[in-house]
Parts: C-alpha cells; structure tokens; sequence
C-alpha cells in the first residue's frame, strides 16, 4: 500500500500558491483494507473514503473506459493492480497530473511540470475528449491562471473544437454548467473563462446570450476586444460571484441595448440552475440601473420611492451590492454615477425612529404614510 499526494495540490506548491485542499491516491489496496484501517467511504462511483482524522480524501487509484455520451458514462476499475502512472494518465491536464511522495520526490510521467513553467494548460491525452467537463475545465483554469499568462495549448483547443463538432457539450447538465460557472466567475478573469469556450466553440452552445458579444464585427472583420468590460471592470471592486454574473448580465443588456428583459433574464438562470441569490441582484440591475444612475438628480420622493423598489431598507447588504455592480458598470463605460450620494439617503431614511411615531397612537395604514413621508423629509434634508 502506497499513498502520494496528487492534482491540485502538488501543482499549486510549484506555484508558490496555498493549498487549499489536499487529495491522496493510494496504490496497492483495497476497499476492505481501507475500511479495516478506518477509512470512510464517500464515493459512489469509485471508491473513495475520508481520512479517519485530517478527514482529507484518498482515493484508490484507478482507470476510467468510456461507456457512453456526456460526463456519467464511465466505467471505472480500482483494482490493487493498477499504478500511479496509470491513475495519473486518466487525469484532464498535465499540470493536474502530478504526483509527490511522502518525501516530497515529485512524479511526473505527462511532464506538467514543465507545462507549469511555460505557462501551457495542455491535455493528458486522448482520452480527454471522453469528458465535456473538461472543456468547462480549461475554460476554469485559464480563467484562475491567465494574469500569469497562462494559454491553451492549440491540441488541446482543437481537441475541445473537436468535442463541440460531435455534440458532446450538449450531454452536459444544468447542475455541472452551474457549478463551473460560479467557480468561473470567483477566479481572478472569470471574463477568460468565456473567451477560450468562444475559442473552441462551446460558448454559443452553453452560453448563447454571451456568444454574439465575441463575435465578428461584420462590418470591420475584427473581433470585439475586451467585450465583457462591466465584469472585468466588477473584478477590481469584489471578489463576489453573485455580484460578478450581475456585471456579466450588464455587459448582455448593453449589447442587446437595454432590452434584455426580466424574462430572457429568468430563461437564462432556470436554464442554468441558478440559485435565487444570482438572478435577483441580476433583476434589479436590469430593472433599476439607469435609475440608480440618475438618482442624485431626483425629488426626494422619487429617491424613496426607488429605495422601495430596490428593497433597499429591508435588505441593504443587497443594495450595497447593487451599488457596487452599478459603480463598475458606470466606470467601464465612462458615465456619473453617485454611489455615496445613494449610501447616503439610505443612511438618512434608515435613521427615522419609528418608534417615535408608534408612540403617538397612530397605527396601520397611517403609520406606514407617517414613516413613508417622515423618510422622505429625511432625504430631502440630506439632499
């Protein structure tokens, strides 16, 4: 029985980066020896089992043959027979293919080390194309690494170009699209992320409301640059995925001239499995920020009444968000937009004392008029 740290881990080290996670293969070994040593299980379709005190995963080696379409259709053997290089050649990219002893020896039969240094996201072999979340992948690793300049290697894209020809992204599941996604959007240019699935043709199929922002001006013959310019410009401001596919709908609405509407929005999120958190800061993006933009140039009561419909005074960490999407959106496209002057009269109103007007016996209808107008004098105050 033989265990080596492996994947992610051992390529972040090489990159001076912090591991945020640790994942074991243990060659020569067994699913009864495993659980006699108080390992716990955890995999369903291979086996996998938590380490009985660090609680880190180790993950017998295995190989995969392919059975059908999409990502499910494996078929997976973890025998004691099989060996680390085997496991490792059954991984995605060669700078996820490495492995270390518990002396710290690395072991590298794909040479990702070297695919490390020069910066190369590159296939293990063949065998990539058999999974289309690798395509989803690349996309997600391009997007972590591209401030280091790193690229995907021609072979591997026009593998990926290969993978979308034969249909092989439209076996992928909503749940799968998501979860890459969001991981996508924390990622320091979650905007690369679509441009290498524009690259090698998945975009149009997993993201079509994104696609016609890359591509051919037909006009000029030159590809559009920098065309996600609200989401890159939401990058330097918030690492906040909920708040970054906000700037990314800013960036369709403008390219659609402002008529991507609550409903192409709701098509978009159902049809990605979005959890609610996304679609409805997205929705109040669309729905308010052109006003959001002129609000320092409203009556006061138009100001109140815009904090109403933004929900502002019941979920203000909401607003603040909505803000920061807004302040970015404005800033990458050159337009005023007072975003202190906001926080303020949402300062000011929150400020009235309600109490105080419960206590002079007025109730229902009225002392919801007394707090509604009592907020409005206060803003108009701060004006």
């Amino acid at each position: 029985m033989e265990i080596y740290l492996v994947g992610g881990a051992v390529r972040d080290k090489r990159l001076g980066l912090p591991a945020i996670e640790r994942d074991w293969v243990v060659v020569g070994s067994t699913p009864e020896e495993m659980l006699r040593l108080g390992y716990r299980p955890v995999g369903k379709e291979f086996p996998v089992f938590l380490h009985p005190e660090t609680k880190e995963e180790y993950a017998l080696a295995r190989t995969e043959r392919k059975t059908g379409h999409g990502y499910t259709g494996f078929e997976t053997c973890a025998t004691a027979d099989i060996t680390l290089e085997q496991d490792l050649r059954r991984r995605d990219l060669t700078i996820n293919a490495m492995a270390e002893t518990p002396d710290g020896e690395l072991i590298d039969p794909c040479n990702g080390a070297a695919d490390l240094s020069n910066g190369v996201l590159r296939h293990v072999s063949p065998a990539f194309s058999e999974d289309p979340v690798r395509i989803l992948r690349v996309a997600r690793f391009a997007a972590r690494f591209a401030h280091w300049g790193f690229r995907v290697a021609h072979e591997t894209n026009a593998l990926m170009r290969h993978m979308v020809e034969n249909g092989e992204v439209d076996h992928l599941v909503p749940e799968r699209v998501c979860t890459e996604l969001v991981k996508a959007l924390a990622e320091k240019t979650p905007s690369r992320f679509f441009a290498v699935l524009y690259g090698c043709g998945a975009l149009a199929h997993l993201f079509p409301e994104v696609e016609p922002l890359y591509r051919v001006d037909a006009e000029t013959g030159h590809e559009r640059t920098g065309p996600l310019v609200t989401l890159d410009a939401v990058v330097a401001d918030s690492p906040d995925p909920v708040a970054r596919f906000a700037a990314l709908v800013c960036d369709i609405d403008r390219l659609e001239q402002d008529s991507f509407n609550r409903d192409a929005l709701a098509t978009l999120c159902e049809r990605l499995r979005l959890p609610n958190a996304y679609r409805e800061l997205a929705q109040l993006v669309l729905a308010h920020r052109r006003q959001l933009f002129a609000a320092d140039r409203l009556e006061a009561e138009a100001v109140f009444v815009l904090l109403e419909n933004t929900d502002a005074l019941r979920r203000p960490e909401r607003f603040a968000r909505l803000l920061q999407v807004c302040a970015s959106d404005a800033r990458a496209h050159d337009e005023d937009f007072n975003r202190e002057y906001l926080a303020q009269v949402l300062a000011s109103a929150q400020a009235v004392n309600t109490d105080t007007l419960q206590q002079t016996g007025i109730s229902g209808k009225a002392l919801g008029e007394a707090i509604r107008q009592a907020r409005i004098k206060a803003i108009e105050t701060s004006m």
